[in-house]
């Protein structure tokens, strides 16, 4: 049976002019690095420069409206993009789609105007600020406050294993403010510009195939027109976020590159006068990584088209996000059984396959599946959207579905 997506003749000419453009735009050493550290400061700029061009294409957010300066494209147009995006190693967008979704749901017009429209013109770059040093996970117990004074709001608190590869214009992210009010309603959600008196970012040695910060507001000040929804509405506001972060968009072109490059070393590398994949438990092994890896596949892209139909999701995105969860370690696992020691080699050394993809993937399944919460918090979330829980909840309004946000 073929599970391959059939295009149209008008797609395929919409993909050769986006492989054309990469081509022609991107030299390979330019190109995104296996590994994040090598990422340069002349690497960093050029594509600051190059995402505010493909902004202008509409492709550095294609699905989001044309009038703050989306694409307003299809999900097909996406899928594409996506996947020749892939293919030519260009670097990912400034900003999380997460908070692009927060701020269509729950912004206010001037706010859209002031946060929303220079993201997706690619000029504006943020990161998300969650976990605190001592709640971990645990959103819900938010200690960060926020006081307000006159029109303005003064920020105090820390978060940790904060970041992403481009260097902010703005944090974003839930304080606390009202220490009375029961939970879930003594929150605010903040946009706090970068740099600002009183914020203090310092980079987090890791081991995962990421730079993080640890941040620390002291009195931070920022404008009333910084908060996002209403001064106790932060949890609903986060639950948004969340929703995304949690699988509720789903993936235009979800790829497995690990499992791929798995197969074509199990298929290729030579071994006791044949090749690995001659061996029925290497070949067993594998084929179990890739069953895995399509299955996920085909969650993420259900989620996908439904976040595009705007149809009710509910369970669907938490049900991907579990299983992508677990079956990434699964194949981590793979990747040691079948490769041994070579899965351990660095972008550094010489011989390493694949150009050394599968040590980074290594380093980031050592600690990054805890990012979004934890996998025990996914289970908790899908146990309580199909109703196995004392407790039972309805996904938070994303821009696929949401109608109002007063509430």
């Amino acid at each position: 049976m073929d599970f391959a997506l059939p295009y149209t003749e008008e797609q395929e000419t919409f993909r050769k002019e986006v492989r054309s453009w990469v081509e022609e735009n991107v030299p390979e050493d330019m190109k995104d690095p296996v590994d994040y550290k090598d990422i340069t400061e002349e690497h960093y700029q050029f594509w600051r420069e190059k995402q505010i061009e493909l902004a202008q294409k509409g492709w550095l957010y294609p699905t989001y409206p044309k009038e703050y300066g989306g694409g307003g494209l299809t999900g097909d147009h996406e899928t594409i993009i996506e996947e020749e995006f892939l293919r030519g190693r260009v670097v990912k967008a400034p900003n999380q789609g997460i908070i692009l979704s927060t701020l269509l749901v729950w912004a206010t017009e001037e706010q859209k105007q002031k946060f929303l429209v220079p993201m997706l013109k690619g000029e504006m770059s943020s990161w998300q600020k969650f976990t605190e040093p001592k709640g971990g996970a645990d959103l819900a117990n938010y200690q960060s406050k926020a006081v307000r004074d006159g029109d303005d709001w003064l920020l105090t608190g820390s978060n940790v294993f904060i970041g992403d590869r481009a260097d902010p214009d703005m944090i974003w992210g839930p304080m606390m403010t009202d220490p009375d009010a029961p939970r879930h309603r003594n929150l605010g959600f903040f946009m706090i510009p970068v740099p600002t008196p009183g914020l203090t970012i310092k980079v987090m040695d890791m081991l995962v195939n990421s730079e993080k910060r640890a941040i620390f507001l002291d009195d931070v000040r920022v404008p009333g027109d910084h908060l996002i929804g209403g001064d106790h509405q932060g949890w609903q506001v986060a639950g948004t976020t969340l929703e995304q972060e949690h699988g509720g968009r789903g993936k235009a072109f979800p790829l497995d590159e690990v499992v791929e490059n798995l197969v074509h070393y199990a298929r290729d590398k030579k071994h006791n006068g044949g090749t690995l994949s001659d061996d029925p438990v290497i070949q067993q092994t594998t084929m179990e990584a890739v069953i895995d890896a399509h299955r996920n596949t085909l969650l993420a892209k259900r989620t996908y088209w439904m976040y595009q139909n705007r149809m009710d999701i509910n369970y669907e995105g938490n049900v991907a996000n579990v299983h992508g969860r677990d079956s990434s370690l699964r194949n981590a696992r793979a990747v040691r059984e079948v490769m041994g020691m070579y899965s351990y080699l660095n972008t550094r050394e010489p011989g390493v396959p694949h150009g050394g993809t599968q040590e980074t993937n290594q380093r980031d399944k050592a600690g990054q599946n805890h990012a979004g919460g934890s996998t025990n918090i996914a289970r908790v979330v899908l146990a309580r959207r199909i109703g196995i829980s004392r407790t039972q909840e309805k996904a938070a309004p994303t821009p696929s579905t949401a109608t109002s946000h007063s509430s």
